[in-house]
């Protein structure tokens, strides 16, 4: 196990979810917005959110790629005003919905950690 997992499991936090786990349905999500989802496996807790475009969801680590803190200071506020993009809220980063590239500020190049995910008969699971 490497120093980042054994760190990340003691204090509570997971990176990964199992497949197959169900998110609930897409209608949860509004089109062009995003939900933040907190999952417990086992002893720990991970952290996600999810975006819809149309019938397409993206979904990611909650975890800015800059100092490793959680990009919305506000609950399900991932996007930018407009909803074009994904910010950091403390720091402000940008990223594209649809790869997750930090396309400004102070992690230009950086990629947020991808969450798999996928829509089925209207609703969100883990893939």
């Amino acid at each position: 196990m490497s120093d980042e997992a054994a760190a990340a499991i003691s204090s509570g936090r997971v990176w990964s979810t199992p497949a197959e786990v169900n998110l609930g349905p897409i209608d949860l999500i509004a089109d062009g917005a995003a939900r933040n989802y907190v999952l417990q496996i086992g002893g720990a807790r991970f952290h996600g959110f999810v975006v819809r475009r149309g019938e397409a969801v993206f979904g990611y680590v909650d975890r800015c790629p800059h100092q490793g803190l959680p990009l919305a200071q506000q609950l399900d506020q991932y996007l930018t005003p407009d909803g074009g993009m994904i910010a950091c809220s403390w720091h402000g980063a940008v990223f594209t919905v649809e790869e997750g590239a930090c396309v400004g500020g102070p992690c230009a190049g950086a990629r947020l950690t991808p969450w798999p995910v996928e829509m089925r008969e209207g609703r969100i699971f883990t893939a």
